[in-house]
């Protein structure tokens, strides 16, 4: 008992990493689930925007000196717009087709952003300091000690996904989405302007992702590669919250992050592969999801 507890206590950083990890899991997830809930598209590019998202901050604060506060803002304001873009010339000609062209499409969009990114910057990773107010003593939480910036990349995320979460099930806003979900036909007959809303949507899931990247940036170095190392991970996610479920998403998002932290701890060679485990097992009991609809 006092080896596990101590095994325990010397792998404490390696969980609260994993809660870190948790954060961009439940973000992108987040997402993803909404655009597939709206659009029914699997967005295979969400990872590229993700990696656009810390490029553009980089962008921001390299080329025009504008830091990292503004570019909280600014970076998923430009990928939105873009995102609006990206789905009035590509991902509107394969709406409400078989799920799979969808998927190849923004699959192909994906590896094109990459391959641009990759020509353009290299493969090698850049370094985004983050902001000086983030970066001052660590917490002594008593047990361990926290990195400022951290613990912040976890509220940020825990704030963002009840936001979103409150918007998409109390709102009016949330209430159409919703509708339009389940009748779109029946709302557009009500005056709401449906394809304005779905456009909306998909910009709204990629400003998540690209807001997921400025916060991923001081963490992770900025290069073209650090969406599609994640993307995986994040689509196994969805599937055990339930495809297009916000709640699943977050929940599962936080939890599958405590798990591959903890597996780093007590078994290190499963660190991998755990959350694609947990996927087998979940859609074996319940090929739904643990929040999702048959």
């Amino acid at each position: 008992m006092e080896d596990l507890l101590f095994q325990l206590e010397m792998g404490l950083p390696q969980i609260v990493l994993g809660l870190v990890n948790g954060a961009f899991y439940a973000l992108l997830s987040l997402g993803l689930a909404v655009i597939f809930g709206m659009l029914h598209v699997i967005n295979f590019a969400h990872g590229a925007q993700f990696m656009m998202g810390a490029f553009v901050a980089w962008m921001l604060l390299n080329w025009l000196g504008i830091g990292y506060w503004p570019a909280l803002i600014l970076s998923p304001l430009i990928m939105g717009v873009l995102g609006v873009v990206i789905e009035r010339l590509l991902i509107r000609r394969v709406q409400g087709a078989d799920p799979l062209y969808g998927l190849l499409l923004t699959f192909g969009l994906a590896l094109m952003i990459e391959g641009v990114f990759r020509q353009y910057f290299g493969s090698s990773g850049m370094p985004y300091a983050p902001p000086a107010s983030l970066t001052g003593m660590p917490l002594d939480l008593g047990f361990m000690i926290l990195p400022v910036y951290r613990a912040w990349v976890v509220v940020a995320a825990l704030i963002l996904s009840l936001g979103t979460w409150l918007v998409i099930e109390k709102s009016r806003l949330g209430a159409y989405l919703r509708a339009a979900t389940e009748n779109a036909a029946l709302v557009q007959a009500f005056g709401v302007n449906v394809p304005r809303l779905v456009t909306l949507t998909y910009a709204g899931g990629v400003a998540l992702a690209a807001l997921a990247g400025v916060l991923a940036a001081p963490i992770y170095s900025v290069n073209p590669q650090m969406g599609s190392s994640l993307i995986i991970t994040v689509f196994a996610v969805v599937v055990i919250g339930g495809m297009g479920s916000i709640l699943g998403s977050v929940v599962t998002g936080f939890g599958l992050g405590l798990v591959e932290g903890m597996t780093k701890v007590f078994y290190p060679e499963a660190a991998s592969t755990v959350i694609f485990v947990v996927m087998a097992i979940v859609l074996l009991v319940r090929p739904a999801g643990l929040f999702g609809r048959a």
